[in-house]
């Protein structure tokens, strides 16, 4: 037998303890109520008949590194009025104690439903086993989903944006709370009906920050017409860069014939490039006849009944697409470029060598990429008359050119004032890009307009009637101080979320997870 201190101090409150012992390596601890009477849960009223009494195990919190179960003597009671439909009754204990039906302590179960939200159920579960509080995968799951009551919170401004359930077939749409920075939301799909029938139930919504799609524009507009809609600045600065990079590729073939290169020399090919040239070779021949057919005047649907061709490839070739001889995506190498050419000019011809150097100031790719690398630039200094032997890609073209001339290599930059005097309009459209985004980092939005004006005589006018079709929610992101930024962070930390449970991740468990519970502070202060 212990101390009455000791007893107090290992056992929730509201419980007399009658009994603590050690066995089998676990503190085993009997318990009874401390109430002599027990509400009947029919008739309300209190009664003092014992009828029985049973005893009820619990799981508690271990204690000196040793798992503690509980044994609660609980007592039967005859309900005291005589019309009541519950004869006998079993007596309630305190919420703090342990819930009705409930294998846990309350204490313990709230330390299950924290791991949890924290770590989802496979993870939880083997945390939950290190700290001597063993519990099921499925147990903790269930567990956050019965604790899980959604915050009724009435939100003034929201960021919008869609997130994938899987990337290019189905996606979601989340919403979050821009004051109280967190997820209020998350709705099954991206429908513009969807949306809608959300923002209708909540009138009091003033202020929505979004992507430039036109789905989440379009349902604002019907459901909250008063509403201020505010286009996110990086979608904006992030389109216009696109729009600079369209016009690149569909001035290729201005772009070869101008460095007259337009049969690259086959031997200082790498592998790669020389199926990417093989592949150029072969849709030269569809371009050529597309062109042809619309040459003539006949329409896009006419040329692709005749030659079979998608309708998304026919409008590629009407619009100067498809003209890129070697494409290339973004690359882990592309921050670094500016330090690999410093190196290389100051005598570092070495790949493995130069992988190394990176490797000291935080690059993480691989061996392969910076070797790749270091052959392209010997081969191309290998060529005679150090002619090059590629011409770049459009993308990167498109950086070279937006690039500070003093951060260039003598090389890159002749190229490029190679091609700014042979195709001047890409110079006024990269100078209009420019301009655009310091329209909108110096939020200069009494500049919009004329900007619009001129971008609508270049390659931008596509992005120009774009603006202009948006022009209220385009204004309110140069000088409102929302944003989508921080939606765009709830993503990452949904994308996280739901990778952990793997397909356990549906849209419940995800809102129980992402969404505070009503006991949130934030909740608590708004109320």
């Amino acid at each position: 037998m212990h101390g009455r201190g000791f007893r107090e101090a290992i056992a929730p409150i509201g419980l007399v303890i009658d009994k603590v012992e050690y066995a089998a390596n676990q503190i085993l601890i009997t318990g009874r109520s401390r109430f002599r009477v027990s509400i009947c849960p029919n008739c309300c009223r209190p009664s003092a008949r014992v009828h029985s009494r049973y005893h009820r195990t619990l799981a508690d919190l271990p204690s000196h590194g040793r798992p503690v179960r509980i044994t609660l003597v609980a007592r039967r009671f005859r309900c005291a009025t005589s019309r009541c439909a519950t004869r006998i009754f079993v007596e309630r204990f305190p919420p703090d104690v342990a819930a009705t039906f409930a294998r846990r302590t309350a204490r313990l179960d709230s330390i299950v439903h924290h791991l949890g939200l924290a770590l989802g159920g496979r993870p939880a579960a083997s945390l939950a086993r290190r700290l001597l509080m063993p519990v099921s995968k499925d147990t903790l799951l269930r567990t956050v989903r019965r604790r899980f009551k959604g915050a009724q919170v009435k939100p003034t401004i929201i960021g919008i944006d869609d997130w994938a359930w899987k990337r290019g077939q189905r996606y979601g749409t989340i919403v979050c709370d821009l004051e109280r920075r967190q997820i209020i939301d998350l709705l099954p799909d991206r429908g513009v009906a969807t949306v809608e029938a959300w923002l209708k139930a909540r009138p009091e919504i003033c202020i929505i920050s979004r992507d430039r799609g036109g789905g989440y524009r379009h349902a604002a507009a019907r459901a909250l017409p008063g509403a201020l809609q505010i286009a996110d600045r990086w979608h904006l600065m992030e389109n216009a860069s696109q729009a600079f990079l369209d016009a690149v590729r569909k001035s290729m073939r201005a772009i070869r014939q101008a460095l007259q290169s337009a049969e690259p020399d086959p031997e200082l090919l790498t592998c790669a490039e020389r199926l990417q040239y093989e592949g150029f070779k072969r849709r030269q021949d569809a371009d050529d006849t597309i062109r042809s057919l619309l040459g003539k005047g006949a329409s896009i649907k006419a040329v692709v009944r005749a030659t079979g061709y998608a309708r998304k490839t026919v409008r590629q070739v009407a619009r100067g697409g498809r003209s890129d001889m070697f494409r290339t995506r973004l690359s882990s190498l592309d921050p670094w470029l500016g330090t690999l050419d410093a190196e290389w000019r100051s005598g570092c011809r070495n790949g493995a060598e130069l992988w190394r150097r990176l490797k000291i100031i935080g690059f993480n790719g691989s061996l392969r990429v910076v070797a790749e690398w270091a052959t392209r630039r010997r081969r191309n200094e290998a060529a005679p008359n150090n002619v090059s032997r590629v011409i770049p890609s459009a993308r990167v073209i498109a950086r070279l050119m937006t690039m500070a001339r003093d951060q260039l290599s003598k090389s890159e930059a002749t190229l490029i004032a190679t091609i700014e005097a042979a195709v001047p309009a890409l110079v006024v459209v990269r100078n209009l890009a420019d301009r655009f985004h310091r329209i909108i980092r110096q939020q200069k939005d009494f500049e919009l307009a004329t900007w619009i004006d001129e971008a609508r005589k270049t390659p931008l006018r596509s992005f120009a009637n774009g603006l202009s079709d948006d022009w209220n929610a385009v204004k309110a992101a140069i000088v409102e101080p929302w944003s989508n930024g921080q939606t765009e962070g709830q993503i990452t930390k949904l994308k996280l979320v739901k990778r952990q449970m793997y397909g356990r991740a549906k849209l419940d468990l995800l809102r129980a997870r992402l969404m505070p519970p009503r006991d949130h502070p934030s909740v608590l202060h708004q109320k």
